[in-house]
């Protein structure tokens, strides 16, 4: 199985194919909107931003396991990133990433860079970075800052897809 094998739900519950990801470089992001994190949004935008014309796009999964801290509807989710962060990129559905009812991209996310047993999310803003073959290729812990995974982002640009 690769990243484009999955399918998963948009923030209006369109199912979308990551197939329709390919040659694109991506970051993978479990979000929350009420979380010490949050203020990430900003630094992920200004990333989108400044490099979704070269090829960059950012997924972002709102998840309320961590504390309950993405509470509310998709819609209001949406409303409030868009609101307090500008947020353009995609937004898709609040989603599991750990336990029996994790969303099988997490379980393929986690696998690809958590040894086999694939290393458990520990909280909102863990960060995966998928290159233009689809290779899962960096995980990033939630206190990574946005803007220090900008040297990763523009390397994997310079590679030839």
């Amino acid at each position: 199985m690769s990243i484009y094998d999955y399918q998963v739900k948009d923030a209006e519950g369109k199912v979308v194919s990551l197939a329709d990801y390919k040659e694109k470089l991506l970051l993978v992001v479990n979000t929350a909107t009420g979380c010490g994190f949050t203020p990430q949004y900003e630094g992920l935008q200004k990333l989108y931003d400044k490099y979704q014309q070269k090829g960059l796009e950012i997924l972002d999964f709102p998840c309320n396991q961590f504390g309950h801290q993405a509470p509310g509807t998709e819609k209001e989710i949406v409303g409030f990133c868009q609101l307090n962060y500008g947020v353009t990129f995609k937004q898709f559905a609040k989603v599991e990433v750990n336990g029996k009812n994790e969303d099988p991209l997490f379980t393929f996310l986690k696998k690809e860079q958590g040894g086999i047993l694939g290393a458990k999310i520990k909280w909102n803003f863990t960060k995966f970075l998928i290159n233009q073959r689809g290779e899962v290729v960096k995980r990033y812990a939630p206190a990574e800052k946005p803007e220090n995974i900008e040297k990763d982002i523009i390397e994997l640009l310079k590679e030839k897809r």
